[in-house]
């Protein structure tokens, strides 16, 4: 069901094809995350990827979406988002963020983590610390009644408080049964501004935090993004069900998320339900996976 703002309220079927596809995506989190060593390139990275969704009974979400030819996009150190998978083999000091979706039955999950290749500096570590740090703090926002705003703020209070700087021209979004969706979630703005979240959406929400400056610019291959000054940058992503709590789906698997407790924030009451207790709480399932004409949105989320 489409709201009169167009944001996607997903019914139960909905919600469990949701479900799989974001499991499907923590699962292929945790295994890239242990493939990303020094010596391996991201094309090798890309194909593990491709054949991880398949198997597990999923579509790559992003393969073909506006003419991307990849399962994964792949962004090295100074690269903000869309990175494309190379040849260039990992170097012990990188870090490598891992933008990635799968599709079940019509329905998208989306998710990115940044991380580190062998021991990193300092900075390098205390960014992707801060950017993760700063996605769990705008997923506490993300309920049935707040705004896209109260998001945006908290993410950059954090960020902003620690020297660095919250991308402008890229957001988070709503999605469902496509990979982009309204409303855009800035990863900046204002308390109380904005659109108001509607129980039983799903938002993507992707704080990109950079190093130095927070211009940006596309490099010749159309897709490309990378810091202006050429400093490092960050992204972390989840899907999130905003049900009575938000429902991080996206969980990477075998990560109990301990460190964030740092900022106040207690991920275990966002953990997904269980499979039992999805069931126990379910009706007859009416899901239309219905074949649908994908659409770029107005603004730069992907």
């Amino acid at each position: 069901m489409k709201t009169s703002q167009g944001f996607m309220v997903l019914s139960p079927g909905e919600q469990l094809a949701m479900r799989e596809a974001c499991r499907i995506v923590g699962r292929l989190l945790a295994y890239l995350r242990e493939l990303a060593q020094p010596g391996v390139n991201t094309r090798e990275l890309d194909e593990a990827a491709e054949a991880f969704i398949l198997a597990q009974g999923g579509k790559p979400a992003f393969k073909g979406i506006y003419g991307y030819k990849h399962t994964i996009c792949a962004s090295e150190n100074e690269k903000v988002v869309h990175g494309l998978p190379n040849r260039r083999r990992l170097q012990e000091g990188d870090i490598l963020g891992l933008d990635l979706g799968a599709i079940v039955d019509g329905i998208y999950g989306d998710a990115a983590i940044t991380v580190p290749i062998g021991p990193v500096s300092e900075s390098a570590a205390e960014l992707l610390k801060v950017t993760e740090q700063s996605l769990w703090l705008g997923i506490v926002q993300a309920r049935p009644g707040a705004h896209v705003g109260d998001v945006g703020d908290a993410v950059q209070r954090h960020t902003e408080g620690h020297g660095f700087s919250v991308v402008r021209d890229f957001v988070g979004h709503g999605i469902g049964d496509s990979l982009h969706l309204p409303p855009q979630v800035p990863n900046f703005g204002v308390r109380g501004d904005g659109a108001v979240f509607v129980k039983g959406m799903a938002v993507a929400i992707e704080p990109m935090i950079n190093q130095g400056t927070f211009a940006t610019r596309t490099l010749d291959d159309h897709w490309t993004v990378v810091t202006a000054d050429k400093r490092l940058s960050c992204h972390f992503e989840h899907t999130v069900l905003l049900g009575d709590r938000p429902e991080v789906l996206t969980w990477e698997e075998g990560r109990d998320y301990s460190e964030i407790r740092a900022v106040g924030v207690n991920p275990a009451v966002y953990q997904p339900e269980s499979e039992g207790e999805i069931i126990a709480t379910l009706d007859t399932p009416q899901h239309d996976s219905r074949q649908r004409v994908e659409t770029r949105p107005t603004g730069n989320v992907f």
